[in-house]
């Protein structure tokens, strides 16, 4: 069998763990012949094709990014993209296709499913809200690179007395945020899923200075906002393709409780450095669970459906189930958070 592989969307580190995976039980267990897609969807559009065989993936565990490179394109959503995609399919006679991404990725995918392509997807995302799965790649990585940037903060903070904010991506769903935090031991952490009280925080941040501590450090996630009428107004800042502007969010925080406090108060973006760099051990073993998964699914004639970790084992689960939903983190663990201020 011809198989198909692409990654879209934003790269994370353990994606070429899934690759090699692919191509490694493909070519080895199964026969296939596995061609790469460059750049994602665009890829596929333009036709833009790369072989992928073993001297392609040797030592590829611990780089970060994507040896296939990615974008952020989606071909239900432009005109012609999805005639372009069937037609380069059947071009380079590929009879299954493995796509590798995030909610516009597997949303994209579920739309080309629906045109009648056998798919299997893998998820992949720093922001970790995947619907359906508990992880995705990339995100022990950006937390791990989150809290150990937390860690370092501690002892700046500490020793000039500061406020220090650091905010990390979510724009959704505040994974990042809420597990950097508990890690990193952040006084505060703010998260889409809970919009914040800049008076509540105000109040908290003069109650520790006051009673027990001379700094505190907030974990914000970027998609974090204030309450609907709270003191603080804010709408969030979007570049030209929708994307959150990093340090927007961070920024205008850092400002009101300079302002209200007095606090001497430093904000810090980790932006693109979360998803930069050597994987970790676990987005190394969990992007090849999946790449072995999703090659023995299109084995068996599997489609529209997506590689999920369910606690400890691999299942898979319909694409048309979690195309467009977003997996958001539970209350309780927020309250964790905000028990240990």
């Amino acid at each position: 069998m011809r198989v198909g592989l692409l990654t879209g969307g934003g790269d994370v580190p353990g994606l070429n763990a899934a690759i090699r995976a692919v191509v490694k039980r493909g070519e080895g267990e199964h026969g296939h012949t596995i061609v790469g897609f460059r750049n994602g969807w665009r890829g596929l559009v333009d036709g833009d094709v790369m072989p992928l065989t073993r001297q392609h993936i040797r030592n590829v565990l611990p780089t970060g990014g994507t040896l296939l490179g990615t974008a952020r394109y989606h071909p239900h959503a432009d005109d012609g993209g999805l005639d372009a995609v069937l037609a380069t399919l059947e071009q380079e006679r590929i009879e299954a296709l493995i796509c590798v991404g995030g909610d516009g990725t597997l949303h994209a995918a579920s739309k080309v499913a629906e045109a009648g392509v056998r798919i299997v997807a893998i998820p992949k995302t720093i922001d970790n809200d995947v619907w359906g799965t508990d992880r995705s790649i990339g995100f022990d990585t950006a937390v791990t690179i989150a809290t150990e940037a937390v860690d370092r903060i501690h002892t700046t903070a500490e020793s000039h007395n500061r406020v220090m904010i650091v905010e990390v991506m979510g724009r959704h769903a505040g994974w990042i945020a809420a597990s950097a935090g508990i890690a990193g031991g952040a006084e505060l952490v703010l998260a889409p899923e809970e919009p914040f009280d800049i008076d509540r925080v105000v109040k908290f941040l003069r109650h520790r200075h006051r009673a027990h501590a001379s700094f505190s450090i907030i974990v914000v996630a970027e998609g974090a906002v204030p309450a609907e009428g709270t003191a603080m107004t804010y709408q969030t800042q979007l570049g030209p393709f929708g994307e959150i502007v990093a340090g927007a969010i961070g920024e205008r925080l850092g400002a009101e409780i300079a302002e209200r406090t007095g606090f001497d108060t430093r904000v810090t973006v980790l932006g693109h450095v979360q998803r930069g760099g050597t994987p970790t051990p676990a987005d190394r073993i969990l992007g090849s669970r999946f790449g072995v998964a999703a090659i023995d699914a299109v084995t068996d004639g599997a489609s529209g459906v997506m590689t999920a970790l369910r606690g400890d084992d691999i299942v898979m689960a319909p694409l048309a189930e979690i195309a467009g939903k977003v997996k958001q983190v539970p209350i309780r663990l927020l309250e964790v958070a905000g028990a240990l201020a």
